[in-house]
């Protein structure tokens, strides 16, 4: 067999496990008892969402999992998935898995046409994503799926798969490999992602083989794993770096440092993040910690989200920074946030309140007799507004900011409600 002259899949691809007991990390969805497992050792699967960092091994357990079941297994990707392609994935009379890379970026009547199919059990779809799923699947999808986190390989079985990947492999199995000292941990920590290290692995064990050693003995040197590593990682790949660093990017803008909140943002660009899930992140951000203090920042945030989505990289990277930039400078208010917290532990912890009559949308009939209440139509009154009673039992849930346009909202509200006290606070 040679290498050189016959076509081959790279070594990350050609040592993927064949079924489960090969299969590495995860253990809290594979090990004994707990879910994957289980839905294979009892034959019963079921359509699911694998979510987690790029090369935590997603599509390989995807895979195995169509293979432990016997399963036609159908790869494709969310970008380039579109209506006739679904038809004839339907078409297909065999049991099937298909296999949705990227499901985030799946159009919600893509979306739609998976649900027919898979309520009759013609389909499994097993879905790859880097982000939430509740934010961008559809609830109809949401309730026929499960939702699996995958976490990030840690070293010792990044180690164990490399290790098994020289021994499985039909062709370096062949050669006496080893490692200078501190090598394999070298490969690991430069690599910070498995594909990487098995591609960067054949790459070195290649030009070892290509020196015609006649003793079959392979060494991969420090030297040479950082001479086909030139690149210089940001660790952005891994679990941690991607969450931790959209972590710490928001919460830089949430704490005014605009510097910081530059450098995360480039971080993350170059690190080849997605523009616009940084966008969709600035989105939430507008809300949630600005708020009331420049309601502007919401409509500016989701502009600057559709216009990088009609321009595009890298000129988006332009309208990142400037809404970055803006929102770490403006004043901060999460007075709408919490005042929804307040009421959601309300309506958790506590009886729920009736609606009083007038606030119904019909007449309500018990035993015989009409309860309808007068509602006062606020448009009818001075300054549009009236005093009636709006819940069973007076609660008090917001409160206002005392920072940009929230203290100019508060001072109207109080003189529209004839709260004189907290407007002379307010003035104060």
């Amino acid at each position: 067999m040679d290498l050189f002259y016959e076509e081959k899949p790279p070594l990350a691809k050609r040592v993927m496990p064949e079924n489960l007991n090969e299969f590495v990390g995860q253990n809290h969805l594979v090990g004994f008892n707990k879910p994957i497992r289980t839905m294979i050792e009892k034959k019963i699967l079921h359509s699911m969402i694998l979510v987690g960092p790029p090369a935590c091994g997603k599509t390989t357990l995807a895979n195995v999992i169509s293979k432990e079941f016997n399963l036609f297994f159908i790869k494709e990707s969310a970008l380039t998935l579109d209506s006739d392609s679904l038809k004839k994935i339907f078409n297909i009379s065999s049991q099937k898995v298909l296999f949705i890379d990227e499901i985030h970026r799946l159009v919600k009547p893509k979306q739609d046409m998976l649900l027919g199919p898979l309520e009759r059990g013609e389909i499994y779809i097993i879905g790859a994503t880097t982000e939430n799923p509740l934010f961008i699947m559809q609830p109809a999808l949401r309730s026929r799926v499960f939702v699996f986190e995958l976490m990030p390989l840690s070293d010792e079985e990044k180690k164990k798969i490399i290790l098994n990947a020289i021994q499985k492999d039909r062709f370096f199995s062949n050669y006496d490999i080893d490692f200078e000292n501190n090598a394999l941990e070298n490969l690991i920590k430069s690599s910070f992602d498995i594909r990487k290290a098995l591609n960067t692995l054949e790459l070195i064990l290649l030009e070892e083989i290509k020196e015609e050693k006649k003793d079959k003995k392979l060494l991969v040197s420090n030297e040479k794993i950082s001479l086909i590593l030139q690149t210089k990682e940001t660790l952005y790949s891994s679990y941690d770096g991607h969450y931790d660093t959209i972590s710490a990017f928001i919460k830089s803008i949430r704490g005014s440092d605009i510097d910081a909140s530059l450098y995360y943002l480039a971080l993350m660009l170059e690190s080849g993040e997605d523009p616009l899930f940084i966008a969709r992140r600035l989105v939430i951000l507008a809300s949630e910690d600005i708020g009331l203090a420049y309601p502007e920042a919401l409509p500016i945030a989701t502009s600057a989200m559709l216009a990088i989505e009609r321009i595009g990289m890298p000129e988006g990277r332009i309208i990142l920074a400037e809404v970055t930039a803006l929102f770490a400078a403006l004043p901060k208010s999460n007075s709408a946030y919490m005042g929804l917290e307040e009421a959601i532990k309300s309506v958790k912890e506590e009886p729920v309140m009736k609606i009083p009559p007038h606030l119904k949308n019909i007449e309500i009939k018990a035993f015989g007799k009409e309860e309808k209440g007068k509602y006062l139509y606020p448009h009818e009154f001075p300054n549009h507004w009236v005093k009636q009673k709006y819940l069973e039992i007076e609660k008090k849930f917001f409160t206002f900011g005392n920072l940009g346009f929230e203290i100019k909202l508060e001072k109207w509200h109080n003189s529209l409600t004839g709260n004189i006290e907290k407007e002379k606070k307010v003035d104060e």
